[in-house]
């Protein structure tokens, strides 16, 4: 009788055994279902130079590439993209000064977002707009644009892009030089494929912001058309760098034709003050600048920046420093 009451009793100690090990293999299995899902691997770094490139290839000024809706339908909001299969070396924004000019923009971001992609570039495009209908500040704006681009994101390197060009040849990378600023607009065919003169320092300049800072960003007193690129090209030089550029041979652009915008005539008063850049660069720039931000917005294919860059001053007030 003795040796049944064990023999039950080890039966019941079993038995609630088994139920545990089955409410701890069940524990197990639920918490393995509602555990998150390992990281992915990271990505190993894209090649140095892009299996996608293509060279140079004619440019449509008008029409969407036949890439451009593929494209388009992998830039996230705010025109953001990152390469899908592997890390880039390039983290860059693109800072596109703007003003009424509607049909170039369209135009730039057809061209422009296959064009980076094919350079399995991270980047984000900024259209930076001047708000109103006074007198046009291209520096005054950029110093305006690149201190929200820079709040906005911790990017390595500034592509500066005018609207209206349009590049020929993808293998013209839009990265940074880690010591030097570099203008890869060298060779536009409005100036036979050539530069127009030495110091010619416009249209496509790509700067990391420590060399933007150093150079202390542009000139804010450059009203209306002419000299601000000049200016700060003798701002690189100042400041102790150089300029360098990509080969004439790669480095070649379309500009998409068009009148001179309204608010932004020449001003002849510019080369004077480009005289007086020696003087002036140290307290003109950054560290004087002042803007207003009005509105901030994610669209599809660009992060757009509206900005308020104030009015024209008298001569007599532009030419002190405040």
């Amino acid at each position: 009788m003795e040796r049944c009451r064990r023999l039950l009793k080890s039966l019941r100690t079993l038995t609630l055994l088994a139920g545990s090990m089955a409410a701890i293999v069940f524990i197990l299995h639920l918490a393995a279902l509602t555990a998150p899902p390992p990281p992915p691997p990271p990505l190993a770094a894209c090649q140095l130079a892009s299996p996608l490139l293509v060279g140079r290839r004619p440019v449509n000024r008008t029409s969407s590439p036949p890439s451009f809706q593929e494209m388009s339908a992998r830039v996230q909001s705010g025109g953001l993209y990152r390469p899908p299969d592997c890390e880039s070396r390039h983290h860059v924004a693109v800072v596109v000064p703007y003003r009424r000019r509607l049909t170039h923009l369209r135009a730039l971001l057809r061209h422009l977002h296959p064009f980076l992609q094919r350079q399995q570039i991270h980047y984000r495009i900024y259209v930076v707009e001047q708000w109103g209908n006074g007198t046009f500040n291209k520096g005054r704006l950029l110093n305006a644009g690149v201190g929200e681009v820079l709040r906005d994101a911790d990017w390595g390197c500034l592509l500066i892009h005018d609207v209206d060009l349009l590049a020929e040849d993808d293998r013209n990378t839009y990265a940074c030089d880690r010591c030097n600023p570099t203008h890869l607009a060298v060779a536009i065919d409005k100036f036979h494929y050539r530069l127009p003169y030495s110091t010619y320092f416009g249209g496509v300049v790509a700067v990391t912001p420590e060399q933007f800072r150093k150079m202390n960003g542009f000139s804010n007193q450059y009203w209306g058309w002419g000299r601000e690129d000049d200016d700060l090209c003798k701002r690189v030089a100042l400041s102790g760098m150089k300029v360098v550029r990509p080969p004439v041979a790669l480095a070649r652009y379309k500009m998409i034709k068009h009148e001179r915008d309204g608010g932004n005539e020449e001003n002849l008063y510019n080369l004077e003050l480009l005289n007086r850049t020696e003087a002036s660069w140290h307290w003109d720039g950054l560290n004087s600048l002042t803007y207003q931000l009005l509105s901030k917005e994610r669209r599809h294919l660009f992060t757009h920046l509206m900005i308020n860059v104030g009015e024209k001053p008298s001569p007599v007030a532009a030419l002190s420093p405040s």
